[in-house]
């Protein structure tokens, strides 16, 4: 499969390892039967994603994610666009690791791009079953980065 993941920064937040992020969207991806990846992920302010919400969803509210998705089929392209303010907020409300919350946020602009939908409570429930699941694989990737030789 043709793969490609980017990654450009709109604020001070950094991935420590971006080639760890890439392989793991990647599989997730694949898992899902795609046939090409092209992702850019853009890391930003909520001032930043709010101007985005307005402009191009004329919604005047802040959020975490938004995946401008261009994806044709199995052919999964898109833009995502995350507010780390967002993220950082997010987690010190559920009370869970910043990390966490951002590979979630990650995982849900994808899983858009792939057919999943959460418009309505099931639709919800299932989005964020796959949320966790993708979670788990980068667990289960990144233990493989450190733990095989």
């Amino acid at each position: 499969m043709d793969a490609s993941v980017d990654f450009t920064y709109q604020t001070d937040f950094v991935l420590v390892d971006e080639q760890l992020f890439a392989k793991w969207l990647t599989i997730c991806a694949k898992q899902h039967k795609a046939s090409s990846l092209s992702l850019v992920y853009a890391f930003m302010s909520d001032e930043s994603l709010l101007d985005l919400n307005f402009k191009y969803l004329s919604h005047n509210t802040l959020t975490d994610v938004i995946t401008f998705d261009d994806s044709i089929g199995k052919d999964v392209s898109a833009n995502i666009a995350i507010s780390i303010d967002r993220v950082r907020e997010n987690a010190k409300e559920l009370n869970i690791p910043f990390d966490e919350e951002l590979l979630r946020v990650m995982s849900h602009g994808l899983l858009h791009c792939l057919g999943h939908r959460d418009k309505t409570v099931s639709q919800t429930e299932q989005m964020r079953k796959a949320e966790s699941d993708f979670i788990k694989m980068f667990h289960v990737e990144q233990n493989k980065e450190r733990h095989v030789s």
